[in-house]
């Protein structure tokens, strides 16, 4: 499990020093969104959990005439996204939580966005019942999430190299794959103030490796990045060299043209504000 606390700890402190990576892994994903942006008419945008800014960045660079907030509990990737967004005026970045965030009256954003940053909240209806609140009207909201584990090779694959696998987690509990059941979804967007709820099904390469030694860069992110890493973390030497060298194969195996890629399954879900 990934919630708050650890975001506001060592995976903000890991994924704010790995941004390149991470936003390189999620490369096809975030051209999804923001090809996802031009169905919507808006002007003021909340990036819901923006990480290291990428989603953000694009959205202002793309759009000189809207503005855009992004908002994310870990001081550590809001110093990041800071850092890279500085020369574009048109956007910002706070430390906060989205579930508690309150928008000033000039501040109300009619597009609310979120890659993959949705799926962390202690009480998801309370935090969209919030996000509601301090939305425009009208406003629609706009984020993706993983799908079911076993439709995400990127993770499986990786997991099953270990020398015992980690019990499954609780499925309802903040992290990666929490939002992964519709019908869990559903209730919780619509007891925030959402409706017409949308699913669209997307399928994508997710990058671990690239540039001049792939699969040894697939080999670092794993390392890095990822419920794995925590596992391997735990090793003693002999063990951890040799889940490294399982690491290797799998990346070779599927190091294509110099890119090490495996499947993702992401839903895209958009919804509007209830008026």
């Amino acid at each position: 499990m990934v919630d708050k606390s650890e975001w506001q700890g060592k995976s903000g402190e890991t994924w704010a020093a790995e941004w390149r990576r991470t936003d390189r892994s999620f490369s096809h994903l975030t051209e999804r969104l923001l090809q996802r942006t031009r169905d919507f008419s808006f002007g003021k945008v909340l990036d819901i959990g923006c990480g290291a800014g990428e989603l953000s960045l694009a959205l202002a660079r793309g759009r000189p005439e809207i503005t855009v907030t992004g908002v994310d509990v870990s001081p550590q990737l809001v110093e990041a996204a800071r850092e890279r967004g500085a020369h574009l005026a048109n956007l910002s970045f706070e430390l906060a939580d989205a579930a508690q965030w309150k928008a000033t009256d000039g501040n109300r954003a009619d597009l609310l966005v979120s890659r993959h940053g949705v799926m962390f909240f202690d009480d998801p209806p309370a935090a969209f019942a919030n996000l509601s609140e301090q939305a425009a009207s009208p406003a629609s909201l706009l984020f993706s999430c993983f799908r079911a584990v076993p439709e995400n090779p990127f993770f499986t694959e990786v997991m099953r190299l270990l020398p015992a696998v980690p019990p499954p987690a609780d499925p309802d509990a903040p992290g990666p794959f929490a939002f992964a059941d519709q019908d869990r979804v559903i209730p919780i967007l619509r007891a925030g103030g959402w409706e017409n709820i949308r699913f669209e099904s997307f399928d994508f390469p997710m990058i671990a490796g690239a540039g001049d030694d792939p699969v040894e860069e697939a080999l670092s992110y794993f390392s890095v990045i990822g419920p794995a890493a925590r596992v391997a973390a735990e090793m003693d030497e002999g063990a951890r060299g040799r889940f490294f060298d399982r690491i290797r194969e799998l990346a070779s195996r599927n190091c294509h043209e110099g890119i090490v890629s495996l499947p993702a399954a992401a839903w895209i879900v958009s919804a509007t504000k209830v008026a």
